[in-house]
């Protein structure tokens, strides 16, 4: 192929276009610059160096010198909101919203705002209101986001499916276990007012929503066994193992109640012990020592301790162990009429044992670390659901 000799004439045009272009994008940016007050640089450095309350004097500053520029307003209420300050975030929106020279899209910007600052403070009503008000698609999907925060808080749980379900579908990030849940707790409502027909409606919603629901099951179980319908309580409970068997442990209990109902305390007792021989749940091993404890008496319970400290060597087992083991001890020394000698030794053990465990054990939330005292589906603090796991940890 030959070469073409006009190429090396236009290589100096095409450079001196490309360098024209260049000083006309600087010249456009430095004019933006400079027209930005000076406060705005000054703020700017107060943020990256943390100085949040000389940040907010400084863009306050610079919303005085440019009141016209909105991402100003919006970076000052923000810092307003981030500080606590939201009555001032509030006010500032309040006072752009009545500007009558903004355009439809920033008045659509400025309710955004303003309905962040009505959530920030725990005005619900008018935060929905607004959040509702935002059909522009920029702002679809956080008004959404807000607004079935909103509608758990306030524990709307049918709103709140219909707001995850349309948010599934315009963001593709799946809410089917935050819906199981917003029908389980429809159930529990309809529970508490003996409305168990509808109850198990809503749980077969719930499961159809997402088949691993372990809740489902759960509360389905707690129907039967209220029915005294005890088999279908077990059966149903039982399908827990395959749907996450982490939780039996929550179940145990359950299952040795209906278990004990029909009569059939050794079945329930036996159950126990192939999930604790399968799953090895500290839970399971709390449950099945204090039944032993109860239907089997203290030599069965000091051998299940025993077995379970030979392969895994715990501080609560060896206190299960010594517990029972105080008991034998005492039983024995009654029926051969001992009055003067007791097991001070196994006793002494057992609290030593106990004070170095003591009795605080929490569930820890995995998204906001917030620790609680018993087992809850939905974290109190930050309302994450399945955020707490099923088996407590010491602090």
């Amino acid at each position: 192929m030959e070469f073409e000799f006009w190429w090396l004439l236009a290589l100096p045009l095409f450079f001196s276009l490309g360098w024209l272009a260049a000083r006309v994008d600087l010249k456009q940016l430095l004019a933006e610059s400079t027209a930005l007050p000076a406060a705005y640089f000054k703020g700017l450095n107060f943020l990256i160096t943390n100085q949040q309350d000389k940040a907010i004097e400084a863009f306050s500053e610079a919303v005085q010198a440019s009141t016209d520029s909105l991402e100003l307003h919006f970076a000052l209420g923000s810092l307003f909101r981030k500080r606590g300050e939201v009555d001032r975030a509030i006010h500032l929106h309040l006072n752009l919203l009545e500007k009558k020279e903004l355009e439809p899209q920033q008045k659509i910007a400025v309710t955004a705002e303003l309905a962040q600052d009505y959530l920030k403070a725990g005005l619900l009503d008018r935060a929905e209101e607004l959040f509702e008000s935002l059909d522009d698609d920029r702002y679809r999907q956080p008004a959404l986001r807000s607004l079935l925060d909103i509608y758990v808080r306030e524990r709307e749980w049918e709103r709140a499916i219909k707001a995850a379900t349309e948010l599934e579908r315009l963001s593709g990030v799946p809410f089917r276990i935050e819906v199981s849940h917003y029908y389980c707790e429809m159930a529990v409502k309809s529970k508490l007012a003996n409305d168990s027909h509808t109850a198990r409606l809503e749980l077969e919603q719930a499961l159809s929503a997402n088949k691993n629901c372990v809740r489902v099951n759960v509360l389905l179980g707690d129907l039967e066994a209220e029915a005294n319908a005890h088999k279908i309580a077990i059966s149903t409970w039982k399908r827990i193992e395959f749907q996450n068997p982490e939780y039996l442990g929550l179940i145990a209990p359950k299952l040795l109640s209906s278990y004990r109902a029909l009569h059939q305390s050794t079945d329930g007792l036996n159950l126990l012990r192939t999930y604790l021989q399968t799953y090895k749940l500290p839970s399971l091993l709390n449950v099945l020592f204090e039944a032993t404890l109860v239907e089997e008496g203290a030599e069965s319970a000091a051998k299940l301790a025993r077995n379970e400290l030979i392969k895994k060597p715990s501080l609560n087992t060896l206190d299960q162990l010594l517990q029972a083991r105080t008991i034998v001890d005492s039983n024995q020394q009654q029926n051969a009429n001992l009055k003067n000698s007791t097991p001070q030794d196994t006793q002494l053990m057992q609290q030593t044992v106990r004070h170095a465990i003591g009795n605080r054990t929490v569930y820890h939330c995995a998204q906001c670390g917030f620790k609680a005292k018993y087992h809850h589906w939905q974290c109190p603090a930050c309302n994450a659901w399945e955020a707490l796991p099923t088996e407590p940890t010491n602090v």
